[in-house]
Formats: C-alpha cells, sequence, structure tokens
C-alpha cells in the first residue's frame, strides 16, 4: 500500500483539518471549538496510524475509528450550523466533504478486510 501521505482520503481529511482550524481560530466558545477541530484532527491522525500499523486488522481498526469520527465531525458540524457558530453555506461544504470521506473510508475498510487472510 502506498504511503499514507499519498492516499487521497488522507489528503483530503487533512486539508478539512485544517480549514476547521482556521475558520474556528476566533471562535470564543473554547470547548466547542477545542471539541469539533479535535474531530476532524483524529481523521486524518487515524488514517496515518492504522496505515502505520502491521496487520490487515489492526488497518481496517484505525479507517473504522476515522470513519467514527467523521461521523462525530458531522453532528458538530450540524450543532455549529443550527447555534450559528458556522455559516450555513460552509456548514453544507463541510457536511460534503466529510460524508464524502466517510464513503472513502467505507470502501477502504472494505477492501482491506476483502484482502485479509
Amino acid at each position: 500500500m502506498a504511503r499514507f501521505e499519498e492516499l487521497e482520503v488522507w489528503k483530503r481529511s487533512a486539508r478539512l483539518s485544517a480549514d476547521l482550524y482556521k475558520a474556528l481560530f476566533d471562535l470564543r466558545d473554547f470547548g466547542f471549538r477545542d471539541q469539533i477541530t479535535r474531530a476532524g484532527l483524529s481523521i486524518p491522525s487515524n488514517i496515518a496510524e492504522g496505515h502505520e500499523r502491521g496487520s490487515a486488522k489492526e488497518v481496517a481498526n484505525f479507517m473504522n475509528y476515522a470513519k467514527g469520527s467523521a461521523g462525530e465531525l458531522r453532528t458538530q458540524i450540524y450543532i455549529g450550523m443550527d447555534i450559528g457558530y458556522t455559516e450555513r453555506e460552509q456548514g453544507k461544504l463541510w457536511l460534503a466533504e466529510a460524508e464524502e470521506i466517510s464513503r472513502m473510508l467505507h470502501a477502504l475498510i472494505k477492501a482491506i478486510r476483502s484482502r485479509a487472510p
């Protein structure tokens, strides 16, 4: 398998995480800001950590963690939009990207499991 830095799902999730940090930098609700940025950061971090693991089972587990974090992130984006922390248009873009990342992770998990002995 390629280096994790070459995986499109890692690149996209890292970019999304950076976008979240930049957009929410001035948010005064530190609890919310910390939670949403951690969820976003967890996606590429788990992809990278899983990729560096030895067995297909471990790799798939970490890709699952990343997928779970993508779901957590989507929840926080919806809430951020509802309470006015995130503009609707920006929130919709982040949601679409998080959903696509989830689909990509699902396909990757499926591929890993189908190759596992």
